[in-house]
């Protein structure tokens, strides 16, 4: 995958057509997007692996309330937004794809009662990357994460945002 590159070229791209292809990457949070734009984008940046570092960069180093915002914009895993039909495209494919819009009722209540009890704890909804996991895999690893500690938890949070972007980026190559 590290030696991917895109169908249109950031670099190449003009503003408003580099943020429609990239504005969405980080969930609801189109600033990741612009950040880099102010930067400036040279031929490097046609590289999947060099984009998507820079791109993690930004979020790595945007201080914590903005890193808790980005957090905050995610939907819950089968929560009232996808109930409601109201995900971006991109969380519905990755959500439907994990199976989440078929869960039983006694995993859909499972996965209401964590989202609840994550949300208390954390401050965020649960975050996780998805794609190739099953619901029960990520059942389970929601049930082992909502007992971090909050530092270790918004670290993993972060980190499974950065997995979420990669192959949002990947689809654009």
């Amino acid at each position: 995958m590290d030696d991917l590159h895109f169908v249109s070229p950031p670099a190449t791209l003009p503003e408003a057509d580099f943020m429609a292809q990239f504005g969405g990457i980080y969930e609801h949070s189109p600033w990741v997007a612009a950040t880099l734009l102010a930067q400036g984008c040279d031929a490097q940046d046609d590289q999947l692996a060099h984009f998507a570092a820079r791109m993690a960069g930004i979020v790595d180093t945007a201080g914590h309330e903005a890193q808790l915002a980005l957090l905050q914009a995610h939907p819950e895993l089968a929560g009232k937004l996808a109930i409601a039909g109201n995900l971006t495209a991109e969380s519905s494919a990755e959500q439907a794809g994990a199976g989440l819009d078929a869960c039983s009722a006694d995993q859909f209540a499972r996965f209401q009662t964590l989202n609840t009890r994550y949300g208390a704890a954390f401050g965020h909804p649960f975050i996780i990357a998805v794609r190739g996991l099953t619901r029960g895999d990520i059942l389970a690893t929601f049930e082992q994460r909502v007992t971090n500690d909050p530092a270790t938890e918004f670290a993993t949070a972060l980190a499974e945002v950065h997995k979420i972007a990669r192959p949002r980026l990947a689809d654009l190559c």
